[in-house]
Parts: C-alpha cells; sequence; structure tokens
C-alpha cells in the first residue's frame, strides 16, 4: 500500500492554512460588517484575494507532489520543495495585508511560481528518463 507521507503531510497542513485564512476573512467581514463581497472594503477584497490564492495554487502543488512522489517515492528533495512552498504561501497573506508592493507578498509569489515550475519540470522529465533507461529502443523511435 501506498501512503504518500510528503503529499499527505503538506495536504493536510494545506487545509490547515485554507481554513486559517477563512477565518482571517470572516474576522474582518464581522468587524468591518460586510456580509457578501467585499463591499468596496480594501481589506476585506485583500484578505479574499489572499485566501483565493492559495486555493488557485495549492491543488496544482499537491497534485504534481503526490504525482512526483509516487514515481519516486520519498526524499529530501520533495520534502524541502513541500515545506518552502508552505513557507511561501503562509508569506503571501501577510504581504496582502500590507501596501503592495512588498517584500512578503514578493518571495510568496515567487517561491509559489518556482516551486510549481520545478515540480512541472520533475514530472516531465520522470517519464520520459524511465522510457529511456527501460527501453531498448529510444523512445521517439517508438
Amino acid at each position: 500500500m501506498v501512503t504518500l507521507p510528503i503529499t499527505l503531510t503538506i495536504a493536510a497542513a494545506a487545509a490547515l492554512i485554507n481554513i486559517w485564512l477563512g477565518i482571517r476573512v470572516s474576522q474582518l467581514r464581522i468587524r468591518d460588517k460586510v456580509s457578501i463581497g467585499d463591499a468596496g472594503n480594501d481589506r476585506v477584497a485583500a484578505r479574499m484575494r489572499a485566501h483565493a490564492n492559495f486555493v488557485e495554487y495549492t491543488p496544482f502543488f499537491l497534485i504534481l507532489l503526490a504525482a512526483v512522489e509516487l514515481a519516486r517515492g520519498s526524499d529530501t528533495w520533495l520534502w524541502g520543495v513541500a515545506i518552502v512552498f508552505i513557507l511561501g504561501r503562509l508569506a503571501h497573506p501577510f504581504g496582502m495585508d500590507r501596501p503592495a508592493p512588498n517584500l512578503f507578498r514578493m518571495i510568496g509569489t515567487i517561491i509559489t511560481w518556482t516551486v510549481l515550475v520545478g515540480l512541472a519540470a520533475y514530472a516531465l522529465i520522470i517519464p520520459y528518463s524511465e522510457a529511456a533507461r527501460t527501453s531498448p529502443v529510444p523512445y521517439a523511435a517508438r
């Protein structure tokens, strides 16, 4: 049975961050009496976008993480990438609470994009490097 310990751990962390981001939006909505949408409140809009941004990027990350973990197994590089992603996703909402541009938001965004590109590249390399090692016929000739 495959358990994917890295993906399970990071998915659990992501779920908790998602709840935390939702609570941050709710607290501001209650404080500023905003029931639906952002009501023109820039702080509510920024927190809503921070939450939405997390929801937009995290599924792609988790899918890639699980796929690479399934293909290659658990290793230090994947743990490192996963932890860096979580740290970047934590930095981003703190940046959204500050006037743009700011270091937290920039770091969160750069980390997210870099990690996604790195995992996507790794995911693309895996099947072709496997095919090259296990097949006597070059992959392109099949």
